[in-house]
């Protein structure tokens, strides 16, 4: 895995990919990549600027957690909604004190958990780096609860045609995507990543949440697996349980893509080395 510190600020990682992955860039073999940690690639750690950790204290246990578990890089992911202001600027400042906290246990990247509203998709098409992960072509987006823009599909084409490849975060929990599970495979099919938290595979958020992670790995359409972390006690940062209930379900070569490779290559900017069959 390319390790990306955050004390110098945020080093810039530049690959052009589309959401089809047309790229004359070579995914790292899988076989290499498995051997790497766990990598969490959506994770509330940065303090008191969202509704994720409340203080450098909180943050420090929540790293002490993730240590534990074995996971060694982390991305900051704080909201960009209505509720949550994102300043890329401010929060990159704050990643060398995130390193320090750590006390160098753990690599830190910048990215942003990106409610796709209206607002928020001018801005990123004007901008699409400002939001994606350590400025790679990969970007987490967040539907809301109840409703998905229409125009949905055009947006996600533009963003391609930019060479940003949208990550469609927890799509298990997203009350619209749990009445209609075919919009995931949709979104799949046209290029979107699938990433899928970690304790919805354990039932933290309820039977039918755990059933549609199921019913997605099942399908193949599960490309990554992240914490969501918000705490240290209650939405720890913790990616092993999932691991190892999605090893049952499929295979151990899948689990640690899931939670190893893929969001090791994202981290760096690279293709995925897994790519689900999307059955």
């Amino acid at each position: 895995m390319t390790k990306v510190l955050a004390r110098d600020g945020e080093n810039k990682i530049s690959a052009r990919h589309s959401g089809r992955l047309r790229t004359g860039l070579k995914a790292p073999p899988l076989e290499h990549t498995l051997c790497s940690s766990m990598v969490d690639i959506h994770c509330h750690i940065l303090p008191a600027v969202d509704d994720g950790s409340k203080s450098w204290e909180m943050t420090a246990e929540m790293c002490r957690v993730a240590i534990a578990d074995g996971i060694t890089h982390i991305v900051a992911t704080p909201h960009c909604n209505p509720d949550f202001l994102y300043d890329r600027d401010h929060l990159a400042e704050m990643m060398g004190d995130l390193y320090d906290v750590a006390c160098g246990q753990l690599t830190f990247s910048l990215g942003c958990d990106f409610h796709f509203s209206s607002d928020n998709i001018r801005d990123v098409l004007n901008d699409p780096h400002r939001y994606t992960i350590h400025e790679s072509n990969y970007l987490l987006v967040e539907f809301a609860d109840f409703g998905i823009n229409p125009e949905v599909t055009r947006h996600l084409e533009e963003l391609g045609i930019l060479g940003i490849v949208p990550v469609i975060t927890h799509p298990e929990r997203n009350p619209m995507m749990l009445r209609h599970p075919q919009l995931v495979l949709d979104l799949a099919q046209q290029g979107c990543v699938v990433q899928v938290t970690a304790n919805s595979f354990l039932g933290f958020w309820g039977s039918q949440s755990q059933k549609m992670a199921e019913w997605l790995l099942k399908r193949e359409t599960i490309h990554v697996i992240a914490t969501d972390a918000h705490d240290p006690s209650r939405r720890r940062p913790i990616l092993s349980d999932a691991r190892d209930r999605v090893a049952k379900l499929t295979t151990g070569e899948i689990a640690q893509a899931l939670v190893k490779a893929n969001p090791a290559a994202m981290v760096a900017g690279l293709p995925l080395p897994y790519r689900p069959a999307l059955r």
